[in-house]
């Protein structure tokens, strides 16, 4: 998994299967953009305007639970 900002779009785009083909892509009003692939599988969201609808775009916090 992959997470990325831009700064300049102010774009925050999370990456579930990296190298995978999107072909079909949904954006809802609040400006979340949903990648699906062939199989209709999450391949990635991307936030629009991320900096207004997200604490901190720029920091991730990560924790595994086992």
């Amino acid at each position: 998994m992959k997470v990325a900002y831009d700064v300049e779009t102010d774009s925050l785009v999370v990456v579930f299967k990296d190298g995978q083909k999107v072909v079909e892509s949904d954006e809802d009003a609040s400006g979340a953009i949903l990648d699906y692939d062939a199989d209709g599988g999450l391949v990635s969201l991307e936030i629009l305007s991320a900096s207004k609808k997200v604490t901190d775009p720029t920091h991730v916090d990560f924790t595994r639970h086992d």
